[in-house]
């Protein structure tokens, strides 16, 4: 099939209904298929936990290679998470071609953060970002998340900062986004919002679930006091309780701990994104 191009195509904006387009089930791999339902879940608990920003921030997946090249999932452009499908989710390349016959087309700003990660990190198997008020409050302050709650601190070692450089359309960002993160999963990409990563759906909505809460707890206590009615832990407590919370985070303990409950609860509230 030949190959269209996401960053040139003309979009239409008579954007389908997710759930009227033909089902990929019996037309991908059961590996690609298992994908699409755990990505297509991972969109739907953001909107359970109102971490959208309507149809403008990306979840992505890797798919097994095909013929030696890297294959991705991203969202659809023009469907909102809540109405995320399986069979909705655009397959896509390295260099953010569509690769599937498919009513959609994607937003190349988003491609540019998610295709990063994906192509330096083997981990990377799924990559969140979000621009949610608690994480772009947070983003904007200058020590960034603080040590004032276990939560926080749970993460605290494995976090890292990105400074801000305009809307994500410059491809040159990628090398920079790269080296900012590192080693670690959890990025707060400055004066814009939050970024995580895990080499499975759930890993990576269970950092996203810890970061966020973090975002929102510091928020909130900021709000009944300036820094001289808070109570940070030193970095040394830090260290320790992101050590002992290590566990939760080894991938097939903590993710699958909490990753068969969510999709219960998918199928209990927001039944339909298995289509």
């Amino acid at each position: 099939m030949q190959q269209q191009s996401a960053m040139t195509t003309n979009p239409c904006f008579d954007i389908a209904d997710p759930t009227a387009i033909d089902r990929l089930e019996d037309k991908v791999s059961d590996t690609e298929w298992d994908t699409r339902l755990n990505l297509a879940a991972t969109y739907r608990l953001c909107a359970v936990h109102g971490w959208t920003d309507l149809v403008f921030t990306h979840i992505s997946a890797r798919l097994p290679d095909e013929d030696g090249k890297e294959r991705f999932l991203i969202n659809p452009y023009g469907v909102f998470f809540e109405e995320m499908t399986a069979s909705s989710l655009v397959k896509i390349d390295v260099d953010g071609n569509i690769c599937q016959d498919t009513p959609y087309f994607i937003n190349p700003a988003g491609f540019t953060i998610h295709s990063a990660l994906h192509a330096a990190r083997e981990d990377a198997g799924c990559v969140i970002h979000l621009h949610t008020p608690y994480g772009m409050a947070v983003s904007a302050q200058k020590k960034g998340l603080r040590r004032y709650t276990q939560m926080a601190m749970q993460v605290y070692d494995d976090i890292a900062y990105h400074d801000y450089e305009g809307i994500a359309l410059d491809l040159d960002e990628r090398e920079r986004i790269v080296r900012h993160i590192g080693s670690r999963s959890l990025l707060i990409l400055r004066n814009h919002g939050t970024l995580t990563l895990g080499p499975t759906c759930g890993a990576a909505f269970l950092r996203m679930y810890f970061l966020e809460n973090a975002c929102k707890a510091q928020v909130f206590a900021q709000s009944v006091g300036g820094e001289g009615q808070l109570h940070e832990e030193p970095e040394e407590m830090g260290h320790r309780v992101y050590q002992q919370a290590a566990p939760a985070f080894v991938p097939g303990f903590g993710d699958n701990l909490v990753w068969p409950g969510l999709i219960r609860r998918m199928n209990r509230i927001y039944p339909g994104y298995d289509h």
